[in-house]
């Protein structure tokens, strides 16, 4: 994992790279070097000096107020995952010790696993940040069971008590394309979902050791995570090609479970 001001650097890099001049609403002038915006035109947009903002790329964000953010997430035109992952970055380079907000659940209540139970109509499950699932109803353990029945792949799988990982599954496993059809999207939607739980959370071991498997493990997961791209999951439709059912599209909701850190909710309909 590289240290915070490159992870800012990288972000800010990549976001920049993306917007055209016109996209932004300049004129795009000539013997340009780079594919989207320069950083001093960046800089004209947010309001703030060239050096400033050039400072601000190489990873300097400690101490940065929320006003000057805002400026530069609407400069770079960033959406509401990219701008709530530049804030997350901002914190953890809050100067004192490291600190999260609260350490994420690592076990599911009862009273949820009643919850999931009392669900006999449509699959659900519960995950971590992390992608573990940690818990289902009968149809969702039925509709992920190649995912359960994924083998343990590493000796960091086993430290997590071998659960079984969503993750690990779409990238290591050979079954992964065939249960994901659509792979490329869905392997684009979990590495941008393992990067935004990164800028949550960027001191949690766990999740810090699965990237570096996948990226040591995966060119696919490595180029889609350099790429940098964040997202937030609330609500869509997936594809699945179960090896017993066939071909699934479904409707989902996920919800994060507020009153249980770190845990997500996802319903299939």
């Amino acid at each position: 994992m590289h240290s915070n001001r490159d992870e800012i650097r990288d972000f800010l890099i990549t976001r920049r790279a993306r917007i055209t001049p016109q996209q932004a609403g300049l004129a795009p002038g000539s013997r340009r070097r780079v594919p989207g915006l320069r950083r001093e035109e960046v800089a004209v947009l947010a309001g703030v000096s060239t050096d400033w903002y050039t400072r601000l790329e190489k990873g300097h964000i400690s101490g940065v107020s929320t006003d000057v953010l805002d400026a530069v997430a609407r400069a770079l035109q960033l959406d509401e995952a990219e701008r709530a992952h530049l804030f997350d970055l901002a914190r953890a380079a809050a100067p004192g010790p490291r600190r999260t907000a609260r350490r994420p659940a690592v076990k599911v209540r009862p009273g949820l696993q009643r919850m999931l139970d009392a669900m006999t109509d449509a699959p659900a499950i519960i995950r971590n940040g992390r992608m573990d699932l940690l818990a289902a109803n009968r149809l969702g353990r039925a509709m992920y069971w190649p995912v359960y029945q994924s083998t343990p792949a590493s000796a960091a799988q086993a430290v997590t008590g071998n659960r079984p990982n969503i993750a690990r599954f779409q990238f290591l496993d050979p079954a992964g394309p065939d249960f994901f059809p659509d792979w490329d999207v869905a392997a684009d939607t979990t590495v941008a979902l393992l990067r935004t739980e990164a800028g949550r959370d960027p001191y949690n071991k766990d999740l810090t050791d699965l990237i570096g498997e996948l990226s040591t493990r995966s060119d696919d997961f490595r180029t889609r995570w350099a790429a940098h791209n964040v997202r937030l999951h609330h609500a869509g439709t997936k594809t699945f090609h179960h090896p017993t059912v066939g071909d699934l599209t479904l409707d989902y909701e996920s919800i994060d479970l507020h009153a249980d850190h770190g845990l997500n909710l996802t319903v299939y309909t």
